[in-house]
């Protein structure tokens, strides 16, 4: 009787097996019928769960609004927010918007996110590539990771945000919160949606609002319109900028960037220096997983050919499931731009691969020592960085 009321009165009510389970990552219901899951082991899965009439559906539903303070109606049938757990969750109520009536999908939140060492010992990317995302993001290249739907995006951008100088001011922008920084001096800010008695704030607005609080990083949770043009220009002007973004290879991300409706000018999209692409794979033992497709830096625009140049600098190979390193010896930014900022002459730019090579070990070091957990790896990097060993 107790655990009933408080599944009731605290929880998901029927739905909380499911939310309290640490495996399952995404829950959706499609209409009446059984819900459906995303295990992290076993892939899509049909839940014993279901809703055996609309009535019932429904009324569940306009609970779960409720709980959430953002009541859906036949007005405002849907509904973008998030849970007290800070779990991502999408309503739509009712037949009129929906042939097969009310749906929900919840995007389950950890309240510790993966760290880039948890990512690592995954196989989603490896010591060398963290090493060397760490050694672009320490001297503000700017960085977009791209991919499709639950491939990853928003799990890496939290991981390798370890990896920005401690001391940074950093400001965020999302439209539902889902990015954990482990910094400090971190400003979170968050898009409001207008009613009666308040104005709209969109992700334009906080993004030029942002410009004006010198940070020394602004990290986007996911561009898609007119704010992206403004993130440009706030490259452009020297603010180093992270963001995600919804494109299946650099070469797709920039038609995205360049055509309606972000339109960012075809020379501006060298200030984006690192693009990480992201996918969820199938693996080739048939298992499902979340690898790092590439690693690519551009470089330039060339207004006479219209096209870009970008170095991939790593690559994962599917069939043996292993990274390459095609970069090696051979990048651009972090041979003329990353080792000139660390002080390093012309002549002696290609010794920043034995950094990269050291800081890949310490890394490796810092897993077999146990010290993965997200907030913890922090705090060691940043005594490390103010002892100069991971500056």
């Amino acid at each position: 009787l107790k655990y009933m009321m408080k599944r009731e009165k605290v929880g998901m009510g029927i739905m909380d097996p499911l939310v309290e389970d640490p495996y399952i990552e995404d829950i959706s219901c499609s209409g009446v019928g059984p819900l459906y899951v995303e295990h992290k082991t076993f892939g899509g899965l049909k839940s014993s769960i279901e809703f055996k009439t609309t009535e019932s559906l429904d009324q569940y539903v306009i609970q779960l609004s409720e709980k959430i303070s953002r009541p859906v109606t036949i007005k405002d049938p849907i509904v973008d927010a998030t849970l007290p757990d800070g779990s991502r969750i999408n309503i739509v109520y009712g037949g009129d918007v929906s042939r097969r009536g009310s749906n929900f999908t919840i995007r389950k939140f950890s309240a510790t996110p993966m760290s880039i060492l948890d990512l690592v010992e995954g196989g989603t990317l490896t010591y060398e590539m963290a090493a060397y995302i760490s050694l672009m993001l320490g001297e503000g290249m700017n960085t977009f990771v791209s991919g499709e739907t639950a491939s990853g995006k928003t799990t890496i951008l939290n991981a390798i945000s370890t990896f920005i100088p401690p001391n940074s001011k950093i400001v965020s922008i999302e439209d539902t919160p889902e990015l954990q920084v482990p910094h400090q001096n971190w400003t979170r800010e968050v898009v409001r949606g207008g009613g009666e008695n308040s104005s709209s704030v969109t992700m334009f607005d906080l993004l030029v609002a942002a410009l004006r609080q010198r940070p020394n990083e602004i990290i986007i949770g996911e561009i898609r319109g007119a704010e992206g043009a403004i993130a440009f220009q706030a490259m452009q002007t020297g603010h180093a900028c992270m963001a995600t973004f919804h494109a299946a290879s650099v070469e797709k991300l920039i038609q995205r960037l360049t055509g309606d409706p972000i339109n960012v000018p075809k020379t501006y999209i060298d200030n984006l220096n690192m693009v990480v692409i992201m996918s969820a794979v199938r693996l080739p033992d048939g298992a499902p997983g979340r690898r790092c497709l590439s690693i690519s830096e551009i470089v330039e625009y060339d207004p006479e050919s219209n096209s870009f140049g970008f170095i991939e600098v790593f690559r994962w190979e599917p069939s043996t499931d292993t990274f390459e390193f095609p970069g090696h010896m051979n990048t651009y930014l972090l041979e003329q731009v990353v080792a000139q900022r660390r002080g390093l002459p012309p002549h002696e730019s290609r010794e920043i691969y034995n950094e990269l090579t050291k800081r890949a070990e310490i890394l490796k070091r810092l897993t077999d020592r146990g010290n993965t957990n997200f907030y913890e790896l922090h705090n060691v990097l940043a005594q490390a960085n103010r002892e100069g060993l991971f500056r």
